[in-house]
């Protein structure tokens, strides 16, 4: 059985989180699922600004919408000088039988996803 890699569980928290946004109505104008490259969706709806969306796997299925608020100022403000809004979409992800061992290919998992966090308007 092979463990997922950062990139893997990126991947996965991404294709989750696509999902949802095109429940939403959503287009994407930009995809990017190079892991530490952001914003992860450019979300484009007529009549709405331009929505930059970060997305991160983590461990924590108990608070997975935990970020790094200094890093997160930093890139509000890369995202008002675009014109466009800040959505955060963090995504727990572990292993069914057991939250200390890791998430395996193609074995069950747990999911802890309920919201998208809009930051900025």
């Amino acid at each position: 059985m092979k463990v997922l890699t950062k990139q893997e569980l990126h991947n996965l928290a991404m294709n989750i989180v696509g999902k949802r946004l095109q429940e939403m109505g959503y287009e994407f104008v930009a995809i990017n699922s190079e892991l530490k490259k952001h914003p992860q969706f450019v979300l484009f709806k007529k009549g709405e600004p331009t929505i930059f969306v970060l997305v991160k796997a983590t461990n924590n299925l108990q608070n997975p919408n935990t970020y790094d608020t200094v890093w997160m100022e930093t890139f509000k403000q890369h995202a008002e000088k675009q014109g466009a809004s800040v959505w955060f979409a963090g995504v727990g992800l572990a292993n069914a039988e057991s939250v200390d061992l890791p998430v395996l290919k193609d074995q069950p998992y747990y999911v802890a996803f309920e919201n998208i966090l809009k930051l900025t308007n």
